[in-house]
């Protein structure tokens, strides 16, 4: 009893694993074959899992039956989670993403103004984690390429340390411009508060 309990213990845990984890299906097409005695149908279905706190993953199944190729997606999905650098509920900084025909443009947004963006762009930003962002998706509209081309963008990211470091500059110049405000006002409302204490 005590090794099949031990065996238990692992799949139990993968479970729990898979409960986090956000899982959308984007597409779901019919795509056919053809063969000696015909065509031969199977459903192609775009899957995209991610855990909100910056991983996410594209997975493509293929099978005669749909939940078939669901199943086979997520666990494609699933084995190609990457991670990728946010700035809090945002990205860091504008950046461009390419797939097939598909055009990309991702730019960072203020707290409070949500996910612009719609198809398999919002489904791979919410998946990720991202919850405040502007985007415009350019070219082709197929849903793969879309998610494909956010998917690149998001690869391309750079932490704002990463960034200060290959600019020469400091973490808070490279920071987006609320950020700063936000520094500037903390420490504005801290000052006078020095120094009535040392008039005191």
């Amino acid at each position: 009893m005590s090794d099949r309990e031990r065996r238990r213990e692992p799949r139990r845990e993968r479970d729990e694993e898979r409960e986090e984890l956000d899982e959308r299906v984007v597409d779901i097409r019919r795509v056919a074959k053809v063969i000696q005695g015909g065509r031969r149908f199977a459903f192609r279905t775009v899957v995209i899992i991610g855990d909100n706190k910056g991983r996410v993953g594209i997975g493509v199944g293929k099978a005669r039956g749909v939940p078939d190729s669901i199943r086979k997606g997520s666990e494609r999905a699933r084995k190609n989670m990457q991670k990728v650098a946010l700035a809090g509920t945002t990205i860091p900084h504008p950046v461009v993403g390419r797939w097939g025909g598909a055009k990309v443009l991702l730019k960072p947004a203020s707290p409070g103004t949500g996910v612009i963006a719609g198809g398999g762009v919002r489904a791979v930003l919410e998946a990720v984690g991202v919850r405040d962002i502007l985007t415009k998706s350019q070219g082709s509209s197929n849903l793969l390429n879309v998610a494909m081309a956010t998917l690149d963008a998001l690869q391309s990211l750079h932490s704002a340390q990463e960034m200060a470091s290959m600019r020469g500059k400091n973490v808070e110049e490279v920071l987006p411009f609320w950020e700063r405000a936000a520094r500037r006002a903390s420490v504005e409302v801290l000052t006078p508060e020095n120094g009535s204490e040392s008039n005191g």
